[in-house]
C-alpha cells in the first residue's frame, strides 16, 4: 500500500472481493502489538466488504458509504470487481459539479447593482 501510495487494498477470490484491507487496519493491527512482518491478509482483512456497483450514482455512494460507516467500497460490474471507489473521491467528484454549477448561475444571473 505504501509503494502504491493508495489507502486500501481489496483481496479477490475468483474476481470477487473477499476482503479489504485499509491503512486503518494495519495501524490497528500494529497499534495491537502485533508484528506487522508475521500478519497475513488473512489476519486483519475485513471479509465480504460491502459493494457498489458499478452503476450506481453519486449519491447512492454517499449514502451507502454512510450507513456502512465507511470510506472506501470496491465497485463490482456483473459480479466482477472493477475498481474501489473512496469518500475523497466523491468529494472532488461533487466540488467540481458544485463549482461548475456555481460557473452556471453566475453567467445566467443578471448583474445587480451595488450602491
Amino acid at each position: 500500500m505504501d509503494d502504491k501510495k493508495v489507502g486500501c487494498v481489496v483481496i479477490e477470490s475468483e474476481n470477487k472481493p473477499a476482503g479489504i484491507i485499509t491503512d486503518r487496519d494495519v495501524s490497528m493491527a500494529f497499534g495491537e502489538g502485533k508484528s506487522l512482518e508475521d500478519l497475513t491478509a488473512d489476519d486483519i482483512m475485513n471479509r465480504d466488504p460491502h459493494t457498489v456497483s458499478s452503476d450506481d450514482g453519486v449519491f447512492e455512494l454517499c449514502a451507502t458509504m454512510a450507513e456502512h460507516g465507511v470510506r472506501r467500497m470496491p465497485v463490482i460490474k456483473d459480479d466482477t470487481l472493477t475498481g474501489i471507489i473512496t469518500f475523497d473521491d466523491l468529494v472532488v467528484l461533487l466540488d467540481d459539479e458544485m463549482s461548475n454549477l456555481s460557473d452556471v448561475v453566475r453567467t445566467e444571473s443578471p448583474a445587480y447593482e451595488t450602491s
